[in-house]
């Protein structure tokens, strides 16, 4: 943006005007003045005779870096991409505009004060001979115990305004970062704001938000409010309405949110543009969970496959990264337009994709072995499956006496672990824990974890592990039984266990056992193992149905 620009439709000015618009422009403020007498007065006269608004964007060096032609009702701010100051937790830039009717600061003031991050918004009043009536100004407050997010000044006549400008902000800006030292030396987790925009059932995009808080603390962030909104039709660039996501920023700036979590998945376009209006890190689902097991996974296995689902998810996305990544690369052996920096990180990352591949595929041949290897032992094989979270290792560690990691999170454990459990009578099983399942999947998280979850097609019987406690365990189980059937895994037996009873009330776990016919057990207490136990051996030693 360059000194003098003039934004707004020139249709219906008169040559004249528009010189008298350039003059304005060419002006230049003293840093200790919001705006002089003067200048106003040729603000309004000039507003007043064209009947539309006139906005100047002034920075603290007193430059007027724009004039703004609006309507009878606002003007449009145009981008400051060129204004940002990383340095500044203000913009660096006022807005001083007419309004025709003397009328107050209105809402879309506020909002563009805030959203923009402007140094402080000006409105003067037009009376109806030209003159400067009234002088309107808000700006924004650093954090306070209040919640304030602006401050109204009261209106007052243009020359009563004595406020040192260039003190005033340079002040204000102090507290800002007084404000955002303190935040940092006592912060210890992110904080985001959860929204969904769905047309589900109410109760399922509750249910399904609930999961997202439940997702959001198991990746260390700290979920601090929640967006919920069901459009009639989805934006193509936000996927909420524009007047929502500008409350959600509003909340975002109240709040001092770090990041955006949206429960839907997001287009590349959604992301970039949500981002850039936002200036906010953004993410969906499917990221999100990417990012929790990039962070649980510890073997070798495990890794690749969750960089090898991160790396398919993003390289759609790339495309929706800054034009700096568009710059030409030429030197030696490089003739023509050369590649573009685009073109060279998909190509990486196709190349790195095709590497873990091959060593996916390396791991995958390994595991089929150590099967094979299992099988000819001729051991029966029992796979725990179930919703993350469900209590599959704690049951584990319990039947086998083992001390796999466990945690009151979702995907606490991503490893399958194999273990040996000992019956009387000289019997032996395999006892094989899975990764925990999860509505909406992530498909690229599923095909990388395709060759570990293969694991379960070798076993006799399923033990379908079920949180009682969770107010969602209905849709849990319909989750886990969609996912088993899609592995082809529906006629496998299984064995319907409901776990942490001792988390609900003791009619509940009667009425329940009675509906599901399901075993009713707490991993944590090794003694109420016993039905479980025997309807194992049951139905892979005596050949009976459970």
């Amino acid at each position: 943006m360059t000194n003098t620009s003039i934004y707004g439709s020139t249709r219906g000015l008169k040559p004249l005007q528009i010189k008298r618009l350039e003059k304005i422009g060419h002006r230049k403020i003293k840093t200790d003045q919001v705006i002089p007498f003067e200048l106003a007065r040729l603000l309004t006269a000039l507003s007043s005779e064209i009947k539309k608004q006139l906005g100047l964007l002034v920075g603290r060096d007193g430059v007027i870096y724009a004039v703004i032609i609006g309507d009878q009702r606002q003007v449009v701010i145009p981008d400051l991409a060129e204004l940002r100051s990383a340095k500044r937790h203000l913009r660096g830039i006022r807005l001083i505009h007419t309004h025709l009717k003397d009328e107050a600061l209105s809402k879309d003031d506020l909002s563009d004060l805030a959203l923009l991050r402007l140094d402080m918004i000006v409105a003067i009043g037009v009376l109806a001979d030209g003159m400067p009536g009234r002088l309107y100004l808000a700006h924004l407050l650093p954090p306070n115990p209040q919640g304030a997010l602006y401050e109204i000044h009261k209106p007052i006549q243009i020359h009563q305004l004595h406020l040192e400008c260039r003190t005033f902000l340079a002040e204000l800006e102090a507290e800002f970062e007084q404000g955002q030292t303190k935040k940092l030396s006592t912060k210890k987790q992110d904080r985001a704001i959860l929204i969904s925009a769905s047309r589900r059932a109410r109760i399922d995009q509750e249910n399904s938000m609930d999961e997202l808080d439940e997702l959001v603390r198991s990746a260390g962030l700290l979920p601090i409010d929640r967006v919920i909104q069901r459009p009639k039709v989805y934006h193509p660039k936000y996927l909420l309405g524009e007047g929502k996501l500008k409350e959600v920023i509003m909340k975002a700036i109240q709040q001092e949110a770090d990041l955006l979590i949206f429960d839907q998945n997001l287009s590349p376009l959604q992301v970039k543009t949500i981002g850039e209006v936002t200036e906010m890190k953004v993410l969906d689902r499917t990221q999100l969970i990417l990012d929790i097991f990039a962070q649980r996974a510890h073997s070798r296995e495990a890794k690749v496959q969750v960089e090898l689902a991160q790396l398919r998810y993003r390289l759609p996305r790339l495309s929706a990264r800054s034009t700096a990544l568009s710059r030409l690369t030429g030197g030696i052996g490089g003739r023509g337009p050369g590649e573009t920096r685009l073109e060279i990180d998909r190509r990486r990352a196709r190349d790195r994709i095709a590497r873990l591949e091959r060593e996916h595929q390396s791991l995958a041949e390994a595991r089929v072995r150590r099967r094979r290897k299992r099988t000819q032992n001729r051991l029966p094989i029992l796979s725990v499956v179930g919703y993350t979270n469900a209590g599959k290792s704690t049951l584990l560690n319990q039947l086998t006496k083992s001390d796999v990691m466990t945690e009151d999170l979702l995907f606490a454990t991503l490893d399958t672990t194999t273990r040996r459990l000992r019956f009387p009578r000289e019997r032996e099983l395999i006892l094989t824990d899975t990764v925990g399942f999860i509505q909406s999947l992530p498909p690229d998280l599923m095909a990388a974890f395709r060759s570990t979850l293969d694991e379960l097609r070798d076993a006799q019987l399923l033990i379908h592990l079920v949180d009682i406690s969770s107010a969602r365990f209905e849709q849990q189980i319909e989750t886990v039984n969609k996912i088993l059937e899609e592995l082809g895994l529906s006629e496998t037996p299984c064995l319907l266990v409901f776990n942490k009873i001792d988390r609900v009330n003791v009619e509940t776990v009667m009425i329940l056992e009675e509906r599901y016919q399901a075993i009713m057990l707490s991993a944590l207490n090794k003694k109420g193992l016993g039905p479980l136990l025997s309807a194992i051996e049951q139905i892979l030693w005596e050949g009976k149905d459970s």
